[in-house]
């Protein structure tokens, strides 16, 4: 199956909003007894998106946090990370797709000179 840059990178833009949508859920649950930090393996879930129908994309807890006297696992300072990363990434897919559409529309574009 052959994927073309807009199926591409709409795919990888929502594989990033769920991720931002579970960095978001842990930072609201930091002080929540026993709440668990989760994430989706971002490999994973692309593929799924992609039409990889032997992969799964759901959300799994983070095994590597540090459970504190209350059961909860979520440090702000790693999801702040988390969440920084995540931004940086979406905000470099959408500068690529603005300006590859942009660059798409001026190719198709009639030559104003006729020639």
């Amino acid at each position: 199956m052959q994927v073309g840059f807009l199926d591409f990178y709409g795919s990888l833009l929502n594989v990033q909003q769920q991720r931002s949508d579970l960095i978001a859920n842990n930072i609201a649950n930091a002080d929540t007894p026993n709440f668990k930090a989760m994430d989706v393996p971002f490999d994973t879930a692309l593929a799924a998106q992609l039409g990889d129908a032997s992969t799964g994309a759901a959300p799994q807890y983070r095994a590597d946090g540090t459970v504190g006297l209350n059961g909860n696992d979520v440090s702000l300072d790693s999801e702040r990370v988390e969440a920084a990363a995540n931004g940086e990434q979406m905000m470099g897919a959408t500068a690529f797709l603005h300006q590859a559409t942009a660059d798409l529309v001026t190719a198709l574009r009639p030559n104003p000179s006729g020639i």
